[in-house]
């Protein structure tokens, strides 16, 4: 894979999220939080996304901007693993924040709450990235909200907030250079709101009747 190269800013958000997963940061209400980045947010959606794998015969994963997510803990459902529980053979895991980098090429590439940490003019490349290491599937979900997180600079730790449809043009662009690979977009308005988009893919787009199509 050739190798991606971020924006000026974009290196320098890296910098600043390192330190915030390593010292912790404050919030938009004036509290501290010690441990940061360290909830498995695809849990939330954990029956969609195995109902997605067995549907697309995932055996490999990788999860690009894993945070602290562990996939060989017990307790993801009960007290079984997330690898057990998506019936895995290998997850791979990248999160430049803590120097963990197993990029390589995989059925599928998850990303949760990533995409909006990324500035904008990085944006492009990071989503050729994901693509770029998923032979099959990419799973995006991307919160369309401020973050009760404050970089050490005191801005929101959402740095991209855009509505839904501005990331489904932004995933389109990207996902006709990969026709192969099925996208499954989940935008999230708030917190607790998720939008999931019709999954889709440039090869499916291409074998429809119709020029005017919505997903």
């Amino acid at each position: 894979m050739p190798e991606m190269q971020l924006s000026p800013k974009g290196m320098r958000l890296v910098n600043m999220y390192e330190e915030m997963a390593q010292t912790g940061y404050n919030t938009n209400v004036g509290t501290t939080v010690d441990e940061a980045y360290n909830s498995f947010e695809l849990k939330k959606v954990k029956r969609n996304i195995k109902e997605m794998f067995e549907t697309d015969n995932v055996k490999s994963v990788l999860d690009y901007g894993c945070g602290g997510s562990n996939w060989l803990a017990p307790g993801f459902d009960d007290e079984i693993s997330a690898v057990d529980y998506f019936n895995l053979d290998s997850v791979y895991r990248y999160e430049p924040a803590r120097k963990v980098d197993e990029r390589q090429l995989v059925d599928c590439v998850v990303c949760f709450d990533v995409m909006e940490h990324i500035f904008v003019s990085d944006v492009s490349q990071i989503l050729r990235d994901i693509f770029s290491y998923a032979k099959n599937l990419v799973i995006l979900n991307i919160a369309c909200y401020e973050a009760n997180a404050l970089l050490p600079n005191g801005e929101n730790a959402h740095v991209t907030v855009r509505n839904p449809h501005w990331w489904k043009g932004a995933v389109d662009v990207i996902a006709t250079e990969y026709p192969a690979v099925s996208v499954q977009l989940i935008c999230s308005p708030s917190y607790d709101q998720m939008l999931a988009f019709p999954g889709f893919s440039d090869i499916k787009r291409q074998q429809d009747d119709k020029f005017c199509i919505s997903y």
